[in-house]
């Protein structure tokens, strides 16, 4: 819709690049060439980072946790944008913003470009549905990782069915520009800016916030819980105790609690270190005539959110937040050429936050080596077997 503008402002999801767009004409000017030179690097960039990222996850026990399922996926998307949409979006910016190839290869990389950008957004959005839940209704959150599975798996339908009409013949309308790849429905624009992006990472940024401030308080409550239970000793006459021998009831011989030992069929706990306590076998059980002291309604062991999981859970809002620096300036411009055809917006301006866009494929990788420490050891030992 709308191909009469000498200022090629119909939207795509590549920007509606056209020759007018970059004003370079086709060919390696001084434009192309440093086009060429960036989009190598940044394909390059993409390809190993987030391989990287790929391979520790799968490879290292460690790095298996509900939250790095979701960064593996997030990285698989990535990965397949450096394969399948970048190498035509540099190819197009060398030649000056001019298609060249099929309309037919042009609808298919519109259509891969939605979807990917889509199922990054989304898998970021399961990751705030996933924690959220573990952290609010902890006891009734399923450890197994079917759940993560299934999120994962519905990220990529959303995302595929968003970028179907393009593969359904959207693109195909009368007299449409063969020299510029684009879509051509601005009316699609506004739907799949809206569901990619607008209407998701509200609810993203709602999520994050209820989670960690639900984090803040299970933290609060947990140490106050251990402090009420940590033993006196008792007042008044009598010998000092001296060692753990004398009983499991003091701080150097404290038990276990209970609520960290029980399995979630009530069966005896599978972590040696934690029931026997802190000092061994040695200990002696109490008199049988002593009355025992009672334990709080003891929760299943899928309630504990590990230390490695809120680990990993800190290195989420620096993802989040590169994302929506580096997509956020694309999509509002995206949309207001979508609904203000006669806004003028400059044609750089357009390449320039494209480009920032596909820049935040090659920057998850670099996070989680700065931000998490697991990530960073388990990079170092792949690259030292590489090498």
């Amino acid at each position: 819709m709308g191909n009469n503008s000498g200022t090629a402002e119909d939207s795509g999801l590549l920007a509606g690049r056209g020759p007018e767009s970059l004003g370079t004409g086709s060919g390696l000017g001084g434009a192309g060439a440093a086009a060429l030179v960036g989009g190598v690097l940044l394909i390059g960039m993409v390809l190993a980072g987030n391989s990287l990222v790929c391979v520790s996850v799968a490879s290292e026990r460690t790095l298996q946790t509900p939250t790095n399922y979701f960064i593996l996926s997030l990285a698989a998307a990535d990965l397949l944008l450096a394969i399948l949409v970048l190498p035509l979006f540099v190819y197009s910016e060398v030649q000056g913003g001019v298609w060249l190839l099929s309309s037919r290869l042009c609808d298919t990389l519109m259509a891969m470009d939605v979807m990917l950008c889509t199922a990054s957004i989304f898998n970021l959005c399961a990751i705030s549905v996933d924690r959220f839940v573990a952290v609010t209704v902890p006891l009734s959150y399923n450890r197994q990782d079917q759940r993560q599975l299934l999120l994962i798996a519905t990220t990529w339908l959303l995302s595929a069915a968003v970028a179907a009409p393009v593969l359904c013949g959207l693109n195909d309308v009368p007299g449409r520009d063969p020299a510029v790849c684009r879509l051509e429905d601005r009316d699609y624009v506004v739907y799949s800016s809206v569901c990619s992006f607008f209407l998701p990472c509200p609810l993203m940024l709602l999520l994050y916030w209820a989670t960690f401030r639900g984090l803040r308080r299970w933290e609060a409550a947990r140490h106050t819980k251990l402090q009420s239970r940590a033993p006196r000793r008792p007042s008044g006459p009598g010998p000092p105790v001296s060692d753990c021998a004398q009983g499991p009831f003091f701080p150097d011989c404290l038990p276990a609690s209970p609520s960290l030992l029980q399995s979630p069929s009530g069966s005896s706990p599978s972590d040696p270190d934690l029931s026997q306590g802190s000092c061994g076998p040695e200990c002696s059980l109490p008199d049988a005539s002593l009355p025992l002291p009672t334990a709080p309604p003891s929760r299943s062991r899928g309630a504990k959110i590990t230390g490695r999981e809120r680990k990993a859970m800190r290195v989420l809002p620096v993802v989040v937040g590169a994302f929506l620096m580096c997509w956020t300036p694309f999509f509002v411009v995206h949309i207001t050429r979508a609904l203000c055809p006669a806004c003028f917006v400059p044609p750089r301006l357009v390449s320039a936050v494209t480009w920032l866009g596909y820049v935040n494929s090659a920057l998850n990788p670099i996070i989680y080596t700065i931000f998490n420490a697991e990530f960073r050891r388990v990079f170092r030992k792949s690259l030292r077997l590489c090498c």
